[in-house]
């Protein structure tokens, strides 16, 4: 009950005077703009020169590029809104590079302007560290230029509890209010899940502020979220059978949601694993999990000191946010990846950068106390670039891999229009120029007797690996050995009767 009201007395302030260790919120835009810009150009520097798409990537990708044949197959549990954010660019062009430029540029902003809207609320040093913790995460840095939709939730519910904060304390603030219903909107367009467990706590805390704005943040909560599920919802009617059907399915598909501790994978996860499906693989490197042991114990450590400096709102709502959007991925999917908690690193580091800041300005002797707080930040450091440099000569490699595979294709004959089945169809596919069509699973957009006409027409690759071998309908098909996939051995290619290997070059 007492802290009920400490909410509400802070979330109805509109002025209070600062108490001597609680420096001024300020502006702080130049530090600002030096975290946007570094995290930007560590992108560019080593990120974008080439990587090729990943999986998921390449599905997004596929619905608004102009280089593909045909879309990959759109799973329920999917969502638009990273396809629209690309789409100024894939429309225009079928770069990779370009591609992951203009999302690094965009990352950049994203991230000054999702700390631009704290700067009535914290101090700039907090906001400055709070964004270079946040930045200096591998995941981050990864997920900056790749077409997902996770670092744009993250970016999106920093700004929608900013907007939160300031419209509750000030109700002259429109700006901020209309600020809020934008990006609650934001995050519903890239992961309507995700808006729910944004704006359900947000929704309970408005209760604690006063009668005209508690019915104005919850009509720009209520808009923002219609309007952002909108599109999500009208084509669960238009293609999934309606949303009960869309929900259901893409839970089945996201293993049936329901009670799953997954903490153990999540951790494991920061060891570079993209996906944790099943999180069996050996642990190599335990040290890029110290980090995440010591954030819940820094982000309380920045909770009581907010309480001490009568700040307790300011860093309380951003932690019960954080909270509260790592429920449905600790608790409720029975996998990991370490992109899904990006928007509980990006709330937490509020807190945690207080913390710091005000121990590195407190305790005693603080020459040491600082020189130990830098030497655990460079040391930190240097394990996430180690990661994430790692993850990237990967994606290099891959890419590599993948293209010798297309390359083999065309030289047997797979050229467009051509459709691409069984092992990894769906990077395959676009690359080559084919479509992507799978007869079951997850992806399953046609039957085997379709396939077989295709066949009869057009070249059909079925891609096996390991010791698996081709549907009954592929087993008359021409097999020919491929290059390697990514991860995989032993990959051979069945072909239909209308796939002609190119003329042997008689040089």
């Amino acid at each position: 009950m007492t802290q009920t009201k400490a909410v509400a007395t802070g979330l109805r302030e509109t002025s209070r005077p600062a108490r001597r260790d609680w420096p001024a919120a300020d502006g702080g835009l130049l530090w600002l703009a030096v975290v946007a810009g570094v995290y930007t150009i560590v992108q560019l520097a080593f990120l974008v020169q080439g990587s090729g798409l990943g999986w998921d990537e390449t599905v997004y990708t596929s619905q608004v590029s102009r280089a593909a044949q045909d879309t990959a197959f759109f799973s329920a549990p999917r969502a638009r809104g990273i396809t629209f954010l690309i789409a100024p660019v894939t429309s225009l062009t079928a770069s990779v590079e370009v591609l992951r430029v203009y999302l690094a540029l965009l990352s950049g902003a994203g991230l000054f302007l999702a700390l631009w809207v704290w700067r009535r609320l914290l101090p700039g040093s907090v906001l400055a560290l709070a964004g270079a913790l946040f930045a200096g995460l591998w995941i981050t840095v990864f997920y900056g230029p790749q077409v997902m939709p996770n670092l744009w939730v993250a970016l999106g519910c920093l700004c929608a509890v900013g907007f939160f904060l300031r419209a509750a304390r000030d109700r002259t603030d429109r700006t901020a209010l209309v600020g809020l219903g934008v990006a609650v909107a934001f995050v519903a367009l890239m992961r309507p899940t995700d808006a729910f467990w944004l704006s359900a706590p947000l929704a309970l805390i408005v209760l604690a502020v006063g009668r005209w704005r508690r019915w104005a943040l919850l009509a720009a909560l209520a808009a923002g979220g219609l309007i952002g599920c909108a599109e999500w919802v009208i084509e669960a009617y238009v293609s999934y059978g309606g949303l009960f059907t869309r929900l259901a399915r893409a839970s089945e598909i996201q293993g049936h949601l329901g009670w799953h501790l997954v903490f153990a994978d999540h951790m494991r996860s920061l060891d570079g694993r993209l996906l944790c499906r099943p999180c069996s693989v050996q642990w190599r490197r335990p040290a890029t999990a110290i980090w995440w042991f010591a954030l819940p114990l820094l982000t309380l450590g920045g909770v009581l000191v907010a309480a001490r400096l009568r700040r307790l709102p300011l860093v309380l709502v951003p932690t019960l946010v954080g909270l509260s959007m790592a429920v449905q991925y600790l608790l409720l999917i029975g996998y990991a990846a370490p992109r899904f908690l990006l928007p509980v690193y990006a709330l937490f580091a509020l807190p945690t950068a207080l913390f710091l800041i005000w121990l590195a300005r407190t305790a005693r002797p603080r020459p040491l106390v600082v020189g130990l707080l830098v030497t655990a930040a460079v040391a930190h450091l240097w394990v996430q670039g180690s990661v994430v440099a790692d993850r990237v000569e990967r994606s290099r490699a891959d890419r590599l891999k993948l293209d010798a595979v297309v390359a083999e294709l065309a030289r047997q004959g797979v050229r467009p229009p051509c459709v691409v089945s069984g092992t990894e169809a769906i990077r395959v596919a676009f690359r080559a120029g084919c479509a992507s069509r799978q007869t079951g699973g997850h992806d399953g957009s046609i039957t085997p007797v379709q396939l077989v006409a295709y066949g009869s027409e057009r070249p059909v690759a079925f891609v096996v690996a390991g010791q698996a071998g081709p549907p009954a309908y592929a087993r008359d098909w021409r097999v020919e050995r491929i290059p390697d996939l990514p991860g995989l051995r032993n990959c051979r290619v069945y072909l239909s009767p209308s796939a002609h290997r190119a003329p042997t070059d008689a040089r």
